[in-house]
């Protein structure tokens, strides 16, 4: 079924994308989290994790941006003054304190990465300091197979930068570039010459970088398909290892700073599919593979060899403001605002806001989110047998609402499996989110 068979909308087109469905990085999403769990709960569930030895990865998050762009949907604390980032610092190695205490001090951390806001607004000093803090409360590992992952702004980044950061043990790169039509990045106030990106891949390069991820949004304002069309052009000309295609979600009411963008600058659904159809297509011309979850990569990439046919499960935790931790059955939340954040770890507490108890049903519906998202099929006798159940009959409530998609051409069921299909993958959040048991308000 081409693309332009989604140009209807309305409740005969279920799937018709009327809004963007969540990026469902994980399951639950953050709207099921709710108050009642607070710090003794995770630290309980962080003393439990240890008896399971599963991996441990860490994420960081630094909030502080120089300027702020309108599409942002990250709450940033804009100032170009890095010394303000001190007590912020100060307050994360309080919290890395909090939660070593209830961590096996032999659990090695495979997996850091440095998300905000901007890791690379602080100086070259900070991030030195904020290393040697995580590896002193933390077991970080040091081999060639770890993954450590920063979130780069090519704006406050340069080869000096790629250098400190090679030093300090990072081995992945994520560069924020969105689009590079200039048209588009006026209105949405993050203007970045190509030149800068290409700067960072060459020194990358160069360092032996173990892969480099270039970060891109389909549906901001004043996109079209020609200039979509002529972005991708110039990024695969830039051969990057990885690629990720996000979906821009227009929530003034959430994130204040939306309102400078206006909606008449925004491409129609319909507009936004036809950008994901050709990216998919022209990346898979250049020889990129589609892993799903939104992540594309060359087909030499070790992630692709890592990913293809087993995941490994680990504990995630986070830490600072915002950050969201994701134990086996249990995921809870930092306070989204500064103030709060501080305030808790003032007083000496674990700065647990809000948090959900992971359910059988859960944990059930998060594995069949995941394999939809990153397999682009789903294998109900696998996960029956991994679970130890009657999958389809557990699921049959959202196994009936997948099936309004088979109709339309987006998904195909053989026996117990369902594969999704090449349309099918243009709208793969609203197919995965017919197993949210929580959706999000309207």
């Amino acid at each position: 079924m081409p693309a332009r068979a989604f140009t209807a909308s309305g409740s005969d087109v279920p799937f018709a994308a009327a809004s963007p469905a969540p990026a469902y990085a994980f399951y639950p999403t953050p709207q099921a989290m709710g108050d009642g769990i607070g710090a003794e709960a995770y630290r309980r569930a962080l003393e439990e994790s240890n008896a399971a030895a599963r991996p441990l990865s860490l994420y960081v998050h630094l909030p502080f941006c120089q300027q702020a762009c309108f599409h942002c949907t990250r709450r940033p604390v804009t100032t170009s003054d890095t010394r303000l980032a001190e007590a912020y610092l100060s307050r994360l190695d309080r919290e890395m304190v909090l939660v070593s205490r209830h961590l096996d001090p032999g659990r090695e951390v495979r997996a850091l990465q440095w998300g905000g806001g901007t890791p690379t607004f602080l100086t070259l000093d900070q991030m030195g300091d904020l290393i040697d803090r995580l590896d002193a409360r933390f077991r970080l590992a040091a081999d060639r197979d770890r993954e450590y992952l920063i979130e780069v702004d090519p704006r406050e980044a340069d080869v000096l930068t790629l250098r400190h950061l090679e030093a300090l043990g990072f081995n992945r790169l994520s560069l924020e570039v969105l689009d590079l039509d200039p048209e588009v990045q006026r209105a949405i106030n993050r203007e970045q010459g190509r030149g800068l990106t290409e700067q960072l891949l060459d020194e990358a390069d160069r360092l032996g970088f173990a892969s480099v991820n270039l970060n891109l949004i389909l549906g901001l304002p004043r996109q079209t398909l020609e200039g979509v069309v002529a972005t991708l052009e110039q990024v695969i000309a830039m051969a990057p290892s990885r690629l990720s295609l996000f979906h821009y979600r227009h929530q003034p009411e959430r994130f204040p700073r939306q309102r400078q963008i206006r909606p008449a600058d925004l491409p129609a659904p319909e507009e936004a599919r036809a950008m994901l159809q050709a990216a998919i297509e022209m990346l898979a011309a250049a020889g990129y593979v589609h892993l799903g979850h939104d992540r594309f990569v060359r087909g030499n990439d070790r992630l692709a060899g890592a990913l293809e046919g087993r995941r490994q499960r680990h504990d995630l935790v986070g830490l600072g403001v915002m950050a969201v931790s994701r134990l086996e059955t249990l995921h809870v939340r930092n306070p989204l605002r500064l103030e709060a954040y501080e305030a808790a770890l003032d007083r000496g507490e674990l700065p647990t806001a809000v948090g959900h108890r992971l359910s059988l049903d859960d944990r059930l519906r998060c594995a069949a989110i995941e394999q939809l998202m990153c397999d682009l099929q789903l294998d109900l006798a696998a996960l029956g047998e991994a679970f130890g159940l009657d999958a389809e009959a557990h699921l049959a409530e959202p196994l009936a609402r997948l099936a309004r998609a088979e109709p339309q051409g987006l998904v195909v069921r053989q026996g117990p499996r369902w594969r999704v299909t090449p349309t099918g993958r243009l709208v793969i959040h609203q197919l995965a989110a017919t197993f949210d048991a929580y959706p999000a308000e309207p």
